[in-house]
């Protein structure tokens, strides 16, 4: 039978961001949803306690560790503040990962360690105004003019790619076409590394969000950006189908984080069905408040156990393309119902704010949609199926 129990070091990692989250995450939240603002002071310590560096290599300064060792960290984090777990797994899946699997010696050297050690983010330049589950319509386009990559174009919903500490953005970009013998065409799209401090790039206002508020978001412009052609990361041609692979993955990551959203909807609300009291006496006695939150903890349950699926197939070399639309869709959905559930539970108080339920209700949406929507996942599913 398989054995879905922790080893001790994965149980260590687990119960140490658990605390973190408790400790220093959660009594900050609330400040850093309503202003909307980024949280520097936590993603610093989650820096120095080695986060961003989880799952790359000691030599380029990672801890050596695994794809679910984050996954791990990523639900602890989800339980209290989705932000703060959002930043983590674009800074580590989609900003530093593109870079490890498809970068060459020289990119590895340059980029990886400062990204592993959380000094600095990086984002992942895929979606575009009219080109998000269709990624293949990708319209920003790049040439080769004098040794140099020279791209135009726009980018939306980036993650992570205004903040201070942002040094890098992976853009997708079309770098050539060919015609088929149907007449179509056929894009070459391959991703290029833009540092941000270069001239042309521009983080645009962030977006004003339902949700994910202490995130930071930005529409991107690249305005006739140069860069050297040696900043093309991987293959030409081979830059679509390479971000297509870093999506299979992050979706086991965000499939934890929705996890653990899912759970602290659950554990928030058997906190007040215990300490909450009407009709005399607590209302989680009563059967329809119980059932409701026993329903929340199966779903969390499962969704669980689908991520920790995908990670070991991942992990062990198998094809997990499909576990992981599973566990991103059963998770997302788990965390969305839950939230409109605990909401319920928390009845008057779990429209305010300040109340950890009410930014899950808001975030969770998010879930459902982001890294491939739930529609997305179907169909990903439906493939496999032969349909």
């Amino acid at each position: 039978m398989p054995d879905f129990e922790l080893t001790e070091d994965y149980q260590d990692l687990s119960d140490t961001v658990r605390e973190f989250a408790d400790q220093v995450v959660a009594p900050v939240s609330a400040k850093h949803d309503e202003e909307h603002s980024f949280p520097y002071e936590v993603v610093s310590q989650m820096a120095d306690m080695g986060l961003f560096g989880l799952p790359f290599p000691e030599e380029f300064g990672g801890m050596g560790g695994d794809y679910f060792a984050l996954a791990l960290a990523l639900e602890q984090l989800g339980r209290v503040d989705q932000s703060v777990a959002i930043t983590l797994e674009a800074g580590v899946s989609l900003g530093a990962m593109p870079i490890h699997r498809f970068g060459n010696d020289a990119q590895k050297q340059e980029w990886l360690p400062l990204l592993a050690s959380g000094k600095a983010l990086a984002g992942f330049g895929l979606t575009e105004p009219e080109a998000g589950s269709d990624a293949g319509g990708t319209k920003t386009a790049a040439r080769l003019e004098g040794g140099e990559w020279v791209i135009n174009g726009n980018k939306a919903f980036i993650t992570n790619s205004g903040t201070d500490i942002t040094k890098l953005v992976t853009v997708t970009a079309v770098t050539g076409q060919e015609e088929r013998p149907d007449g179509s065409i056929k894009k070459e799209i391959s991703t290029i590394l833009v540092p941000t401090s270069t001239p042309g790039f521009t983080a645009e206002k962030a977006y004003n969000k339902v949700g994910w508020n202490a995130s930071d978001t930005h529409p991107l412009t690249l305005d006739n950006v140069r860069v050297p052609e040696a900043n093309l990361l991987g293959t030409r041609g081979r830059g679509y189908a390479n971000f297509l692979s870093i999506l299979d993955e992050g979706r086991i990551a965000i499939a934890a984080l929705a996890v653990g959203a899912a759970q602290g909807c659950v554990d928030q609300s058997v906190k007040y069905a215990k300490e909450r009291s009407a009709f005399g006496q607590n209302i989680g006695k009563y059967q329809a408040i119980a059932f409701k939150i026993a329903r929340m903890e199966a779903r969390a349950h499962t969704a669980r156990l689908a991520y920790y699926d995908a990670a070991a197939r991942m992990l062990a070399g198998k094809p997990f393309k499909t576990q992981a639309a599973i566990a991103k869709m059963i998770a997302g959905e788990a965390a969305m119902d839950n939230a409109r559930d605990a909401t319920q539970v928390f009845g008057g108080y779990g429209f305010i704010n300040e109340f950890t339920v009410a930014r899950h209700y808001r975030d969770s949406k998010i879930l459902e949609v982001g890294e491939g929507t739930t529609e997305v996942q179907l169909m990903l599913i439906a493939r496999e199926l032969g349909l």
